[in-house]
């Protein structure tokens, strides 16, 4: 093949990800854009286990049971704990649940909320373009119904045993960052509108951990960043996972970008549980998440905001022992044991 004919790179991630004019995909290891000199320790005391949901995707969730659903006293082993379903970051284009930092950032919320987590893989851009991802997250919530279904309709049938010993499926709670935040957006508008039927579960929240929206109309910090927001992630990076990630052509007013873009469906009637809206100060998307909590309370939605002033885009997984992370953890455990708090104490 002559070189004016060679496939050209039309989009290029850090060096990471390049689509080819032809449309083939060139990957390289994503290690490269996480410090050499990482460390996680490991958090004892918390199994884990892959399971797959979707076999027809060959899709994995990673179940992991906190010390505190096996040891103790007999009554503290038979009391259920809560489900918290975690999709993870990546701009929709990078990212499984076993890269040390996501494992370890879900080894901490098993343990130290307690709950009984599921990490959830899912499919990636631009292979698998938008809204496969949010199909898969909605699949992975259907496939947590079956499981308890199965669990209090079919004695001896297949489950996971794990989940029928400890996981209290009455106190459901999606959670995600950046993109694995606007995962958790996007299936409680399914969920809340009746597009996905899930009972006998019940999802008693949703957590946002600076998730990723955009817009055509692009906010003041997007525009013109200001000194404070952190270097680490741009808009030119956001624009650029965009493109790779929504379908060929689609704008940024996407529905699955844009919540409230033109061609987005009404919420005003979407039936929303608790949300939990945890912003950066000094991510780009600062302003975007803020006007995102506040829409939703403009429409009567239970929304709750934490914002971490000194931190950045997806601080969570990039620091997964970091202080942010550590306070992270603090409100995400007062935000999902506030309700069985509230009901003990009537």
């Amino acid at each position: 093949m002559s070189s004016d004919t060679a496939p050209r790179v039309i989009e290029d991630y850090r060096g990471v990800i390049q689509l080819l004019s032809d449309g083939t995909v060139v990957r390289s290891d994503p290690a490269v854009l996480r410090p050499s000199d990482e460390h996680f320790p490991d958090v004892p005391g918390v199994q884990w286990e892959d399971v797959v949901y979707d076999a027809a995707h060959g899709l994995s969730l990673r179940v992991y049971r906190p010390a505190a659903a096996t040891a103790g006293d007999a009554a503290r082993a038979k009391k259920k704990l809560p489900v918290l379903m975690y999709f993870h970051s990546g701009g929709f284009c990078l990212g499984t649940f076993s890269q040390p930092n996501f494992h370890t950032g879900c080894l901490r919320l098993a343990s130290e909320l307690p709950a009984v987590v599921l990490s959830v893989d899912y499919r990636l851009g631009p292979e698998h373009r938008l809204p496969a991802a949010i199909n898969d997250a909605a699949a992975a919530l259907s496939w947590l119904r079956d499981q308890h279904a199965t669990v209090v309709s079919v004695a001896g049938a297949h489950h996971h045993p794990w989940l029928a010993e400890s996981a209290d499926f009455t106190r459901v709670f999606v959670a995600g960052e950046s993109s694995g935040a606007n995962m958790s957006h996007h299936v409680a508008v399914r969920h809340g509108s009746g597009q996905l039927p899930l009972a006998p579960l019940r999802v008693a929240g949703h957590v946002l951990l600076t998730p990723f929206f955009s817009g055509v109309q692009r906010t003041a910090a997007e525009a013109s960043p200001p000194p404070a927001v952190s270097p680490s992630f741009t808009t030119e990076m956001a624009d650029t996972m965009w493109r790779l990630s929504l379908p060929v052509g689609a704008t940024r007013d996407h529905p699955v970008t844009n919540p409230f873009g033109p061609d987005s469906p009404a919420l005003g009637t979407v039936v929303f549980p608790r949300v939990l809206v945890v912003s950066a100060g000094r991510d780009i998307l600062h302003e975007r998440v803020l006007r995102y909590a506040a829409r939703l309370e403009e429409m009567d939605k239970p929304v709750e905001v934490a914002v971490l002033e000194g931190q950045e885009h997806a601080f969570f997984s990039r620091q997964p022992w970091g202080e942010g992370t550590n306070e992270t953890i603090r409100v995400v455990k007062r935000f999902v044991y506030r309700e069985n708090a509230a009901t003990s104490a009537e």
